[in-house]
């Protein structure tokens, strides 16, 4: 695999804000593809308070060498305070595929 590729996993309080935030980052090629998951039920701890609510979840697609890039750009367009945004590294898959992905984030 001649480039790392990383999931890039967020949520955002609905549909239309994740669709919104996608649609730039694969426009601007920071993500190559973003698969949006509607609906999740989050519970977490915010400010001591335990807090539940519904949230949209998205996996985006990016290179490692667009890791930083992205991680700003995502929290520049994000409306919450700390949004969540973690990589985890793809460890294998179908070669052709990873290699779309690295042609799909070029900065």
């Amino acid at each position: 695999m001649p480039e790392k590729i990383l999931l890039a996993l967020s949520t955002f309080p609905d549909a239309e804000i994740a669709r919104r935030i996608s649609n730039q980052l694969v426009s601007e090629r920071f993500a190559a593809c973003a698969n949006i998951l509607p609906s999740v039920e989050s519970i977490y701890r915010w400010k001591g308070k335990i807090e539940l609510g519904n949230e949209t979840f998205v996996f985006f697609k990016v290179s490692e060498d667009r890791q930083s890039a992205f991680q700003d750009k995502l929290r520049s367009l994000h409306p919450y305070d700390v949004p969540e945004i973690i990589f985890v590294p793809v460890a294998s898959g179908l070669s052709e595929y990873l290699q779309w992905v690295a042609e799909n984030c070029v900065g």
